[in-house]
């Protein structure tokens, strides 16, 4: 079996290439090819059925890229709270540390366009100073490691990474997030295996878009950590033409939780420059947790978030089940549109009666 270096560096990664593969004119390709790299490995590349299907829109680049539809570079304000290289400081107790430029595969979606593929824009120098800023705050308990995907450096590098960050008191969590398990399986090996398992708790968040990439490899490398004891969770982006569709996202979520991966997420997609041919309306997802909710697992319905643009964070959003709300009720509608109503505690209802013959008798006052 090839290593997964050398099914790494076999990956497509030329416009060349790309174009005679799919019969694409080369022209297209090249221009696409200056905005934002291209890479695809041969395991991933073999998933893909045909030109066109849900597999080969997120990777292989289209014409509508060039298109930005008043997109924005950064669309969800990440540099805006880069208080040093490489740290995202959001959230008060957590912060995201961004420790890789590279990807297994580049997603024509992806969030960090502006970064990812560049190494002066994510670089390894500072590592160190990542790792100093966040013992320097006491106030982050949760560190997310990303990128580019930390999972592509040597198992040496993530040790270092992941010994220093768990060497700091106040550091409770340790959160990889990754695309490896899908476009490079056999990067899962048990050297790495062996690394990660040191430093629990260790979480990680897997990316799976659409149930033809949990082919048996990907299974396979989802057991190893699982059985290592690494809490797996997924997030899924919304995307058109992928999966758009309360079937198709039911059958992904189902076989995550098959594969001992809980969904986490379902972002609607962010509104990144050259992306606005992949976007959804918001409809569409609250469809999505609607068909969801009910019709399987509660443990299948991830999250629906739209990550707000300008730095405001994830902000959850449902269907609306909660009809009204009074002191007295709560009429609810069920996954199957029935109506329901859960009465209210009676003492609420009786400290309102109090208060308003309280109210009642200091009118009477004011009139007689």
């Amino acid at each position: 079996m090839d290593s997964w270096q050398k099914i790494l560096k076999d990956s497509i990664s030329d416009a060349k290439t790309l174009s005679e593969k799919f019969d694409i004119p080369l022209d297209q390709m090249q221009k696409m090819e200056k905005h934002f790299a291209i890479k695809i490995t041969p395991y991933y590349l073999s998933l893909i059925k045909e030109k066109g299907d849900p597999l080969y829109k997120q990777v292989v680049p289209d014409i509508r890229e060039l298109e930005d539809g008043e997109l924005f570079e950064d669309p969800l304000g990440e540099d805006q709270d880069s208080p040093v290289n490489n740290i995202v400081h959001r959230y008060p107790d957590r912060c995201l540390f961004l420790v890789s430029p590279v990807c297994a595969s580049y997603c024509r979606f992806c969030t960090r366009k502006r970064k990812v593929g560049d190494p002066s824009k994510i670089s390894m120098r500072y590592i160190d100073e990542g790792i100093q800023y966040i013992g320097d705050h006491p106030e982050i308990r949760d560190v997310i490691i990303s990128g580019g995907d930390p999972l592509l450096l040597p198992d040496d590098k993530i040790d270092y990474i992941l010994r220093n960050l768990r060497s700091i008191p106040h550091i409770q969590i340790l959160r990889i997030g990754t695309r490896v398990p899908c476009f490079l399986p056999q990067r899962i090996t048990p050297e790495l295996v062996q690394v990660l398992k040191q430093y629990h708790p260790l979480f990680m968040n897997v990316h799976f878009n659409h149930p033809d990439e949990l082919a048996p490899p990907a299974v396979e490398a989802l057991g190893r950590l699982a059985d290592a004891g690494i809490p797996l969770g997924n997030q899924t982006v919304l995307l058109k033409g992928v999966n758009d569709d309360p079937e198709v996202m039911k059958k992904l979520m189902q076989k995550l939780l098959q594969a001992r991966v809980r969904p986490y997420y379902i972002y609607q997609a962010d509104m990144v420059f050259g992306t606005e041919h992949f976007r959804t309306r918001v409809e569409k997802g609250l469809e999505i947790i609607k068909a969801l909710r009910g019709w399987t697992s509660g443990l299948a319905v991830p999250h629906f978030v739209i990550d707000a643009p300008g730095g405001g964070g994830k902000i959850p959003l449902l269907p609306e089940y909660v009809q009204s709300i009074t002191d007295k009720e709560v009429i609810l509608r069920n996954y199957e549109g029935k109506r329901y109503v859960y009465n209210q505690p009676r003492s609420a209802r009786r400290r309102k009666t109090v208060r308003e013959s309280h109210f009642a008798a200091m009118e009477l006052e004011e009139i007689f």
